[in-house]
């Protein structure tokens, strides 16, 4: 498996140090740098190197963990962020994700969880715990009342539902590509078309669209 680069932006070094330590064990993540708050972060983003993953605290001196990540995810949008905070608080985790949050972990995580998180946004873009699970789907909810309508329907064609399905289950859009004998091309455009028709943003909109609307089986 190729090397997963990550950094971690924390103002506590010990709390650092400990969460480095802990995935030592896991040969193919890579701690390229940490940083004591978010605008340490972003300066050695540029004079370091750019990661893959990071790991970033909420409450940060001189920069604070929201804004580090409205402005990672729009000058980097590559570079997947997850929170790992003390916060559980499901204001924050549905602020959080909505500013392009890739992932939100609370401090108590197992080392073994926070791994399986760094791999899963790197494969998919995203990593869903039961307690974000949770919190988004109750937010989604919260957003608009369902006034059942027999005349409104969604429709979507088999090869998008199965796109969507696929999406559903976590699978990357080579992954979904190769499964359908399409091209990766084809399947984005599924999606971004998917995205539109349903007013969403990212593969995270797509899964809990699909969700509530009972789009998949």
């Amino acid at each position: 498996m190729e090397q997963i680069r990550v950094a971690i932006a924390d103002d506590h070094q010990i709390f650092r140090k400990g969460v480095i330590l802990s995935m030592r064990g896991y040969t193919n993540i890579q701690f390229v740098f940490e940083a004591n708050n978010g605008e340490e972060l972003l300066q050695k983003i540029k004079e370091v190197e750019e990661p893959d993953v990071i790991l970033c605290d909420l409450k940060m001196p001189v920069k604070d963990g929201i804004d580090t990540t409205k402005q990672i995810t729009k000058e980097y949008p590559k570079v997947r962020v997850i929170i790992l905070t003390m916060y559980e608080d499901e204001r924050f985790v549905g602020h959080l994700m909505d500013c392009g949050a890739a992932g939100y972990l609370l401090k108590s995580t197992e080392p073994s969880e926070i791994k399986n998180a760094i791999q899963d946004v790197m494969r998919t873009g995203f990593y869903l715990n039961p307690f974000v699970n949770k919190v988004l789907i109750k937010k989604n909810y919260g957003k608009q009342k369902f006034n059942p309508s027999l005349s409104t329907e969604i429709i979507v064609t088999e090869r998008e539902k199965e796109v969507l399905t696929l999406v559903c289950m976590e699978f990357t859009a080579t992954e979904i590509a190769l499964k359908m004998d399409i091209s990766s091309r084809t399947v984005e455009a599924i999606k971004d078309r998917l995205m539109e028709r349903f007013g969403v943003k990212n593969s995270v909109g797509l899964v809990f669209y699909a969700m509530k609307n009972h789009l998949i089986d």
